[in-house]
């Protein structure tokens, strides 16, 4: 708990400003909590700005320069969770009213104070502060699900449309046609807007596994793992130009959610196969692992288009999509950063353009 007095806190009346009772309350209550002085406001203020997690402030109202109403009614924009408690000798209706509509008073303590008084008065002000902080964190948290919703609701519905409008359109085009040549390039265009929404559904699929699932924990055995994803995009390799290396180095025991670790890194490898470079000799995705000391450390590394400085900081943002050489909804990176979230493992990237992209990735055995 950390708390911050401001002036006399003697008994003899709110005129007089003594720097000893400063010394004497904090002496006194500083085995409780962690206490912080000041003699003015503007040093109060001061020491605001240096502990942003202050929890409870008290001030006199009678202090010199500024009363104790106007300094609570000033702070409250920049600070506005600290719990306010107001001290004075005298507090008539007017001065009552004033501090409640201004300056969001929770408490008033007469002086002289009773230490009593103090401890009962700091104790209910830091059960509020943990409520209102807590609410407003959940505020925040509701706030940025909005927001994602709303994003997100948006996106499906345009996404959604693009490949079944495309559908539709081929299929009005062919019923007038009778070459059978035109005919199979509009089913490879259908066959295109078909992948491309069997894409989405698996993307929006992994999205509400992470958002819904729990985890499913069981032993994991990388070599395994690695070589039916080294099947899976078997189909990738057989292109002469591109080589997909593998390494595993795995002498003890994973625990781990198998679901997760392989959207993991098939959202990674994909956009690996993807964003290779088209004029270059040989492209190459490589996929290791090391596990040791209770973590796996994952790389996946390209020699791909790489990813613009200026948007390395965005790309893991849901929707975000760094290049168009290739058709992509900007789930995958988002997906990967809330299943490492989920399994309480990192991620960080490097990348150059034009030279390629690294990932790697720690995740800790369950």
């Amino acid at each position: 708990m950390v708390l911050i007095f401001f002036k006399n806190f003697g008994s003899s009346g709110f005129g007089d400003f003594k720097p000893n009772n400063l010394i004497g309350f904090k002496a006194n209550f500083r085995y409780r909590y962690d206490v912080f002085t000041a003699p003015d406001t503007n040093k109060g203020a001061q020491v605001l700005r240096e502990h942003p997690d202050m929890q409870i402030i008290f001030c006199d109202q009678r202090m010199p320069g500024e009363m104790g109403i106007d300094f609570f009614s000033r702070i409250k924009s920049d600070f506005p969770r600290p719990i306010r408690i107001l001290l004075t000798a005298h507090a008539d209706l007017e001065t009552v009213i004033d501090a409640i509509n201004t300056g969001h008073i929770f408490r008033f303590v007469r002086k002289p104070w009773i230490e009593e008084e103090i401890i009962s008065a700091v104790e209910e002000a830091s059960k509020l502060y943990m409520a209102t902080s807590l609410l407003d964190i959940r505020n925040e948290e509701l706030q940025k699900a909005y927001d994602e919703l709303d994003k997100f609701a948006y996106s499906v519905s345009h996404d959604l449309r693009d490949p079944l409008t495309g559908i539709l359109s081929a299929l009005q085009l062919a019923s007038s046609l009778d070459s059978l040549t035109e005919i199979r390039e509009l089913l490879g265009l259908m066959e295109g807007s078909v992948t491309m929404l069997d894409d989405y559904i698996n993307s929006l699929r992994d999205y509400y596994l992470l958002r819904r699932g729990e985890l499913n924990l069981s032993a994991v055995d990388f070599n395994e793992l690695f070589a039916n994803i080294q099947q899976f995009y078997k189909i990738h390799t057989q292109n002469s130009r591109l080589q997909f290396n593998v390494s595993v180095q795995q002498e003890e025991a994973f625990q781990g959610d198998k679901a997760v670790l392989e959207l993991i890194l098939h959202n990674l490898l994909s956009n690996a196969f993807k964003y290779q470079q088209k004029d270059i000799a040989v492209n190459q995705v490589n996929l290791a692992v090391e596990v040791r000391e209770g973590h796996a450390f994952i790389t996946v590394k390209d020699n791909g288009i790489g990813i613009s400085p200026k948007n390395i900081d965005n790309i893991f943002k849901l929707f975000f999509r760094d290049s168009d050489q290739a058709e992509g909804m900007g789930f995958g990176l988002y997906n990967v950063q809330s299943a490492l979230s989920k399994v309480q493992g990192t991620i960080k990237v490097e990348s150059e353009l034009g030279i390629g992209t690294c990932f790697r990735v720690t995740i800790p055995s369950k």
